[in-house]
Formats: structure tokens, C-alpha cells, sequence
């Protein structure tokens, strides 16, 4: 049988807490508790999942009964930009950190480049990518200089105005500096920073492009491709590992197109990782101290989370983190060092706490078991035992069922029916038939325990227990559900489902071979 892992990167999104903070002037930086203050902040999926479970976590309400497995990832590898956190999360430590520069690149360095290109180097220092190109872009404009910049990241960064530069020019220029930039000056990343416009209204378009350090060693990438099964890259995760184990890429404009081209990948017959990056957040709202901004991106996602999960097959999986914090109310516009939210969710996984976990490396490691992968060529200690489906206890729901019969009303058929939903979360719903002399609005069993899950906001369904008969009498072994609740079942349940009957047990795919699609 396939398996596919989805495994979505939100973007600095850190939950706070790293013991090691200081050691990076973060004491203090919580991504998570700022956004939380926020009115566009909802996480209502995720809070579903365990994120306000998780250890250490200071804001929002538990969760009663988490619907996933939750914890917390703090990083070993001495650093906190993208780069070394996707690597970790892919199954390498960094003992050392890339090099940063916070007063600009030697001489030696720009000197190189300038050879290299042919052009002058303006800037040369630490600087916003919007702010950059407000204070460079015209003279870039009027001399063709290049504007290079960088940030607390390990970034060589290039911007130029798409007239001026074209952008395939600006990528050669880009992997000039990349050949450039290695021994002691390996930056993690060369970036290309296209812009349109015209002073003062520049503005950054989609076509910025990552040119990464070669990962130094083998990651998940590698074997999973390796053992011959598909690795897709969904936004810049290409970029981050220089291509190298991606077998499809597929970059994005946004946040919103990455989740789309996420939720794409659900109607593919793939075998193997879907790997994603969500950057809005720490581009766009971390980086720039918008925590409203952050926030709303945050319930962005939360409301396509719900729909994704509900539309994922059983042997599905999904993981979500992070690669390092960056709090957007926070003093400085740097990364943050943050522990990183870990939440996993399968339909009818039972729900668990795996508590707080030295390294971003463990994710590796569990991918690859739950693959079948070898993992011992990379770091990391596994939790895939864990991961378990929820059990079904198919004597106890039918009881309940017994127990709901109770309650029907059926003055006219005499027909008594009970019904018991269990949801992928382990709450059950209960449901009797309740008739009406008009006869038609009469409301099944099995209805009426689903409109009860549903009203409540329910969407994910793994058994449903029912049994009917004469008031008073044994349940009939004859009683099944009728046509109309069988297409309700299928409006929110795979074909998996399991419908619980007097002395037997059958699937929703083998009761209603043929629903109806929407």
C-alpha cells in the first residue's frame, strides 16, 4: 500500500521557551504568545490538533481531547536561519554556524563578485529587503550597479530591477556568487531579489530565487528518494537543499498559492514525502514586526488546515513544525530562537503527548521509519511507534447504541433505533429515530447523530454503531441503514468507515458501493 507523509514548514512560526536563548540574545521571544495577543489571530484546527497542549506553551485553552499527537522540538545545531533548520528537520546537525555578516562582506569577497559580473557593488551591509531597495534602487537604476545586502541570516542577497537586470541574468549572477561564496564564506544561501516599479513605489515581485549550500551529508531526501520513492518539494524546500534528493518541484507565489498546490497533491497517486514551505510568515509579517499581519496568516491556514485534513485518506499523514522562531514582537527584525510546535495528525490516530525533544532531527527520522526508509545514516531518534490508530472498541459502541435506542420516539412504526458516531477525536454522538405523522420528516438514528457531530463542528468519523427492532424487543439482525443515511455517511466519510450492526461488521464502501458525488 502507498504511503504519504505531508510535511508542512510554517516559517518561523516558534512557540517560545528555548533553553539555549540567550546564548543568541532571544531570551524572551515567544512567535506564538505575540500573534496570540492579536484579533486576527484564530487557530481553532490547530488548537484541535494539541497545539495549546503542547509543553511550555503559555496562551490559549488545552484541548479536552486533541484529535492528533503533539509536542515540542527545541534545535541542537548552533544556529537559527532556514537553512540549518530544514537541514536538522531533515536529519543533520550543525555543530558550527554559517557565517554571518553583520558589517557587510569582506572586500576581498565583493571584489571577487565585481570581477565576476563585470558590475559595482552598491550597499554592503545588513539591511530590510524593502527598505533596501527604497534607499539603492534609483541609484541602482541610473548606474546598473548591483545592490548587495544582507541580514542576520547567513544570506548573500542581490537585488535588481527586472529592467535594468533581467532575472535570468540576475540568477547568473547569482550562481557566479555562489561559486564565490564557500571555504570560511559558505553562506547558507545566495538569493536573487528582483523588483518592478519606480521610486519611491518599488516592489519585490515572485521571481526570487534561492541558490543553497549543498547539504554537507545525506538527509531524508536522499534515502527516501533513493529507495525509489517520490520526494515533492512544495516552495522554496528545493531551494533550501540545492535540489539535491527533490524528485518534483514546485515553487509558489504565496502562502496561499503553497496551500494550494498542497491541497493539489492530495488528488495525486504519489508514494513517499510531499514536503512544504509556507515563507509568508517570516517574510512578510515576522521580519517586518507586523504581529496583526502574522496573526491573520496564521488563521489563514488554520481555516484550509481543517478542510485538508477532512479531505486526507486513512493512511495519510501529516506533520506540521517549524524551522526557528521569529516574533514579530520582538525588538529586533531577526529570527528568534524558539522551540518549534511538532503536530501530527492521521485519521483515527490516537491522540498523544511526545513531550519535548532535543532536535528538529527526530522529524527525519520518524519520516523514514514510517517510510520503511533506513534511517541510521542520519540523526535523529524516531517516535514512529507512537504514531497508533485509534482502537476501535466495536462491543462498547454498539452498547451505547443499545443505550440511545432508549430514547426513540416511534409511535407509529413501533421501530426503535439507537445510534452511536465515534469521531476520529474519540468522542462519541449519540442518535435515536424520531418520527413524525407526517411521516416524512421523520429523522433517522443515524441522521440525527451525525447532525449532533456536525452542529457541534465535527467532521471526522471512524465507526458508527447501529441497531433497530420492535420497541421492547431484541434488536433485529436485519436492521441496516437506510439509502438516505448511507449518502449522509458518504458526504463525510472514506469508504474505510465502519457502520456496526447486530452481530456484524461491514465497511461504508461495501454498504454503498455507489454514492453520489459532489
Amino acid at each position: 500500500m502507498k504511503k504519504r507523509i505531508f510535511l508542512i514548514v510554517l516559517d518561523s512560526f516558534g512557540i517560545g521557551n528555548a533553553p539555549d536563548a540567550a546564548d543568541f540574545g532571544d531570551e524572551g521571544a515567544n512567535t506564538l504568545k505575540s500573534i496570540a495577543a492579536s484579533p486576527e489571530f484564530n487557530a481553532e484546527t490547530m488548537a484541535s490538533l494539541g497545539l495549546f497542549n503542547i509543553d511550555g506553551v503559555e496562551v490559549g485553552i488545552p484541548s479536552y481531547r486533541p484529535r492528533g499527537a503533539y509536542g515540542r522540538l527545541f534545535e541542537t545545531s548552533r544556529g537559527k536561519d532556514t537553512t540549518i533548520g530544514h537541514w536538522e528537520i531533515a536529519g543533520i546537525l550543525s555543530n558550527e554556524p554559517l557565517p554571518t555578516y553583520p558589517d557587510g562582506f569582506p572586500d576581498g569577497v565583493i571584489a571577487e563578485f565585481e570581477r565576476a559580473t563585470g558590475r559595482k557593488v552598491i550597499c554592503n551591509k545588513p539591511y530590510s529587503g524593502t527598505d533596501v531597495i527604497y534607499d539603492y534602487g534609483r541609484e541602482h537604476e541610473e548606474s546598473g550597479a548591483l545592490i548587495v545586502y544582507t541580514s542576520a541570516d547567513s544570506v548573500f542577497q542581490i537585488a535588481a530591477h527586472e529592467d535594468t537586470v533581467p532575472t535570468e541574468l540576475l540568477y547568473e549572477y547569482c550562481r557566479a556568487a555562489r561559486k564565490i561564496l564557500c571555504g570560511k564564506h559558505a553562506v547558507g544561501r545566495v538569493i536573487a531579489r528582483p523588483f518592478v516599479g519606480r521610486w519611491p513605489n518599488y516592489t519585490r515581485t515572485a521571481n526570487r530565487h534561492d541558490f543553497s549550500l549543498l547539504p554537507p551529508s545525506k538527509t531524508m531526501l536522499d534515502l527516501i528518494s533513493d529507495a525509489g520513492m517520490d520526494v515533492i518539494s512544495v516552495g522554496k524546500i528545493s531551494d533550501i537543499f540545492a535540489g539535491q534528493g527533490i524528485t518534483e518541484s514546485h515553487p509558489i507565489t504565496s502562502n496561499s498559492d503553497g496551500m494550494a498546490k498542497t491541497s493539489a497533491m492530495l488528488e495525486r497517486d504519489f508514494d513517499g514525502l510531499c514536503f512544504v514551505n509556507l515563507v509568508d510568515f517570516d517574510m512578510k509579517y515576522g521580519h517586518r514586526n507586523d504581529v496583526d499581519g502574522y496573526a491573520a496568516a496564521i488563521a489563514e491556514f488554520d481555516g484550509w488546515l481543517g478542510g485538508f485534513t477532512s479531505q486526507m485518506k486513512a493512511e495519510d499523514l501529516l506533520i506540521i513544525t517549524a524551522d526557528h522562531g521569529c516574533d514579530p514582537g520582538d525588538v529586533s527584525t531577526d529570527h528568534t530562537r524558539e522551540g518549534v510546535p511538532l503536530l501530527v495528525y492521521q485519521k483515527g490516530i490516537e491522540p498523544c503527548n511526545l513531550g519535548t525533544r532535543q532536535g528538529f532531527c527526530d522529524i527525519a527520522a520518524t519520516v523514514c521509519d514510517l517510510l520503511g526508509v533506513d534511517s541510521s545514516e542520519i540523526e535523529g531518534t524516531g517516535f514512529a511507534e507512537r504514531i497508533k490508530k485509534m482502537k476501535i472498541n466495536r462491543e462498547e459502541l454498539y452498547n451505547e447504541a443499545l443505550e440511545a435506542r432508549k430514547n426513540s420516539y416511534c409511535p407509529y412504526s413501533g421501530y426503535a433505533v439507537g445510534a452511536a458516531l465515534l469521531s476520529a477525536d474519540g468522542r462519541v454522538f449519540h442518535g435515536a429515530n424520531i418520527e413524525n405523522a407526517a411521516f416524512s420528516p421523520t429523522i433517522c438514528a443515524e441522521r440525527a447523530a451525525f447532525a449532533f457531530a456536525v452542529s457541534v463542528g465535527v467532521r471526522d468519523f471512524v465507526a458508527i454503531a447501529v441497531c433497530g427492532g420492535k420497541k421492547g424487543e431484541e434488536p433485529d439482525p436485519a436492521c441496516t441503514p437506510c439509502g438516505v443515511c448511507r449518502q449522509v455517511m458518504a458526504e463525510f466519510c472514506k469508504g474505510d468507515f465502519e457502520i456496526i450492526l447486530n452481530g456484524r461488521t461491514l465497511t461504508l464502501a461495501e454498504l454503498l458501493p455507489h454514492s453520489f458525488e459532489m
